[in-house]
C-alpha cells in the first residue's frame, strides 16, 4: 500500500483565483470538476487531493501524469473517489484505491491510499 497526502492554505488558491479566474481552473480540473465545484475550500481541497493522488503513485504531478489524467467524482453518498486516464492506468496499475479531503481552519487536506 502507498499513502500520499498534501495541505494547502485556503487562501493561496483564493490568490491565484483571483489573480487568473478562470485558467487557474483550467490548469488542474476538468471540466466536470469546474462545473461541480463552486466553493474555493472545495476547489483547494481538489488541488490537495490530486497533488496527494501523484504522491501516492510515486511520481507526482509532471511529464509521467498531468492533473488532468486525475477525474475526482464523488459516489451516491458523497464520497470522494478517483479514476485515471487510460494513459495514466497504463502506467499505473491500481488495484484499489481510497481518498479522502477535508477544510478547516482555513486549509484543505487529501490522503490517498493506492494497492497497486
Amino acid at each position: 500500500m502507498k499513502l500520499g497526502t498534501d495541505i494547502i492554505q485556503i487562501k493561496r488558491i483564493e490568490k491565484l483565483l483571483e489573480k487568473y479566474p478562470d485558467t487557474f481552473k483550467q490548469r488542474f480540473l476538468n471540466e466536470e470538476e469546474i462545473t461541480r465545484t463552486k466553493k474555493i475550500e472545495s476547489i483547494a481541497g481538489l488541488w490537495a487531493a490530486k497533488e496527494a493522488i501523484a504522491k501516492a503513485l510515486g511520481c507526482g504531478i509532471g511529464a509521467e501524469l498531468a492533473f488532468h489524467d486525475i477525474h475526482i467524482n464523488k459516489d451516491s453518498r458523497g464520497a470522494p473517489h478517483f479514476v485515471l486516464s487510460e494513459k495514466a492506468q497504463e502506467i499505473h496499475a491500481i488495484k484499489e484505491s481510497s481518498l479522502s479531503i477535508s477544510h478547516d481552519g482555513g486549509f484543505a487536506i487529501a490522503i490517498a491510499a493506492i494497492i497497486k
